[in-house]
Order: C-alpha cells, then structure tokens, then sequence
C-alpha cells in the first residue's frame, strides 16, 4: 500500500518537510517517553527547519501549521496526510499501521476534522473544539486538530483558536488551510505563530499520473481531464468519471457564443445560475434527508403514548437549527458550484489571450480551443483580458459574499459589451 502521502500531487518540497517534521515528531515522543511534561518547539515559519541535526529531538516540529496554495494544489490532503505521519506507529506515514489507516479513514479518535458545511466556522464550534483538542490523546501520540478552509473562521472564532495557538496543550498540533497567508484569508497574528507549508498547483502530468494510477483512469482520459480541470485533483477526477459534470462543464464554456445581446446575458446569468442550484441540491440532499431522518429517530419519532407526543412538541427548536445549518450548507455548495463553473470560464477566456498573444502554451480545454481561436481573432488580446478580468472580478464578488446572481449578471453583461 502506498504511504500516507502518495495522493498528494507535485508537492514534492513540502512532501520532504513534513517527512522531516514526522521524523521529529516521532524523536519528540521517543525522547519524552516516562516524563511527565513535553512541549514542541516554537514556531518558526521562515525558516529552514530540519530534523536532527542540532541535538533537539523536537527540531522541525512545532504545534501548529498552516497550509496554503490556490484550490485544487492539495491543501487538505497534505493536511490530513500529516495528521496521519503524526500518528503513524513508525512515524512515517506507512500507511499501513492503525494510526495511518484510521487517520485516513476519519476515524481516529485524536484526530478531529473540522470542514465547515456553512459560509463560515463559528466561535461556539471553534470553543467546544478546542476544548476538546486540550484532553489527553488515548492513543498516547497527539491530538490533532485539522481545520480545512481556516479563512471561513469569523472573527471571534479565530481568536479562540488563537488562545489556543498561544498556550497550546503540550500533547496537541493544530493544522489549518487556507488559500494564502493573507490577512483576508488569515489573521496576521495566527499566522506568526504558525509555521507555513507553500503548496503549488500541479501539473497536469502530474494530475493525470494519479488518476491513472488511484483511480485506474484511462490515460487519454486522464491527460484531457487534468488539463481542462487546471491542475485541480478532484476537479479532474470529476470530469474524468461523472459524466453529469462534464455536461456541465460543455454548457458554461458555450456561454461566450450565446451573449448576442442584453437579453441574452441575464438569461445566460439565470441558467448559470440555476444549473448551480441544481448541482447543489442534489449534492446535499441525500446527507439532508440522512440527518433529518437520524434526529427524528433520536427524538422518538414513530412512537407512540403521551411521552413520544411530548418530545416531538418539544423538538421544533432542534428540526429548526438543523433547517438552519443545512440551508448555510446548501448555500455553500451552490457557490462552490458556481466557482467551479468560473474557473472554467476563466479558462477559456484565458486560451482566447494567449491564442491573441500568439503566446507558446497549450490550452486549457482542448475541445473547446478553435472557439476560443474564433474569440481571440475577434476580440485581440486587449478584449480577452478584459473579459478574463470580469471573470475573476466575478469570482472575487462572491467571495466577499455579493449575492451570485448580481455578480454573475454583471460579468455577463462585462462579457457582452467587452
């Protein structure tokens, strides 16, 4: 079986610093094996840490990590993979011992995994974590904490964890994710106190390489795949084996040719838009009618006598915060679709620059490369980087929570007009 980090994709730097830090980790514990306190070192973000080397058995390990790089480059993977390096019984990530397999698997009990299903990570879910990441580990290793999408923290939620950052339990390693280390994204003062693993996006040779190899994807498939997703693993990996998404993928790169007019651009906004609904709701409503199902049960749904009668009067507040935490999810997913429907817009708007440049690269998508040609001979570069640019300032709208549909509409209509 291959090790812990085998599915992360052309990170072979990091993949040797988190080796080292594994290493060390696993030194740390050897060395404070009978003590009755352990502590890791600081963190030092900009250095160049290594384990061994200086007599710490703790060298190139610290409490808490934060890795960064745009979508798709494998943050959470490498986030995981380590948490599982860390309690792997060789301290290396096998992937085969207990640690590495349950770690894998979501179910080591000192690893909690935090992915927010809303737009953001509360301070009421970041306390009772924390509160929970303090105990001490049952499995004698860590306790690891690994939140993906670290910059959907609120503001009073990052500053718990911040205090926990500060005094941090000796026996616990804090792991977050984020698209960078900006203050947009993270807060200065967490990021000081973190040490950084840069991730950079993978080739698409390097992305085809796992689809073939994990997924037994054929290789033609996987080289096409890899290429349109733009180095995106589970991107790639949904094209190559959904054909839903692929369908998808064929209507927003379509929308150039059909924006022949005003009317035209809004209703070009409304099928994007709705086509994201959709995708959304049905990737959210079998774990919907899952958790409403199980909540009912456990309030005694189905019974029968005064008592079940009660407790289900007495419910209406818990069906209420569940309606509540699967819209916020709902909505998350609806604009997760509709970013990846931008990134393939802004791919063909980006083949259509570098067609106009003349530029020596190969396109995003293949299939759809002499369309683009036709734009980039009648827009020229000035026109296609434009459009490009109301793309991404589209993406950076709804980002800053701009409701989607006024944010697509003017990109249409920035698309339309050039």
């Amino acid at each position: 079986m291959p090790d812990v980090f085998a599915d992360l994709v052309g990170q072979d730097e990091a993949v040797a610093t988190l080796r080292r830090a594994a290493t060390a980790a696993a030194a740390v514990l050897r060395h404070a094996a009978g003590e009755r306190a352990l502590a890791l070192t600081p963190a030092a973000p900009d250095s160049a840490e290594s384990a061994g080397g200086s007599g710490d058995p703790g060298a190139g390990m610290t409490h808490a990590w934060i890795f960064t790089g745009p979508p798709g480059s494998g943050r959470s993977v490498a986030a995981r993979a380590f948490a599982a390096a860390l309690q792997c019984a060789y301290g290396t990530g096998c992937g085969e011992c207990p640690g590495c397999h349950t770690t894998m698997a979501g179910t080591h009990a000192d690893v909690r995994l935090v992915v927010p299903e809303g737009l953001s990570i509360g301070v009421d879910e970041m306390r009772a974590l924390v509160l929970r990441a303090a105990s001490t580990p049952s499995g004698g290793r860590w306790q690891v904490v690994v939140i993906e999408d670290a910059d959907r923290l609120t503001e009073a939620a990052g500053n718990a964890l911040l205090k926990a950052i500060e005094e941090p339990p000796p026996r616990t390693v804090f792991l977050l994710c984020a698209p960078s280390t900006h203050p947009d994204d993270i807060s200065v003062t967490i990021r000081s106190r973190c040490r950084v693993v840069p991730l950079r996006q993978p080739s698409a040779d390097a992305v085809a390489e796992v689809l073939v190899r994990r997924d037994g994807i054929a290789p033609d498939v996987a080289q096409w795949a890899a290429a349109a997703a733009q180095g995106h693993v589970g991107r790639a990996r949904r094209l190559a084996r959904d054909p839903e998404a692929r369908k998808r993928r064929d209507a927003v790169l379509a929308i150039p040719r059909r924006l022949t007019g005003v009317g035209a651009a809004f209703d070009a906004a409304s099928a994007l838009i709705e086509a994201a609904e959709a995708e959304a709701e049905a990737s959210v409503a079998e774990a919907d009618a899952a958790e409403r199902a199980a909540l009912e049960t456990a309030l005694g749904a189905g019974g029968t006598g005064r008592g079940a009668a009660g407790a289900i009067r007495g419910a209406a507040g818990q069906l209420k915060d569940l309606e509540r935490r699967q819209k916020s999810r709902a909505t998350r997913a609806q604009r997760d679709a509709l970013d990846r429907a931008l990134v393939d817009l802004a791919g063909f708007y980006r083949d259509a620059l570098t067609m106009a440049l003349r530029a020596p690269v190969a396109p995003v998508h293949t299939d759809a490369a002499a369309l683009a040609a036709a734009g980039a001979q009648k827009w020229d570069a000035e026109g296609a980087l434009r459009r490009l640019e109301a793309v991404l300032a589209c993406r950076a709208a709804i980002e800053a929570n701009v409701k989607p549909r006024i944010a697509v509409e003017a990109m249409m209509l920035a698309l339309w007009r050039g």
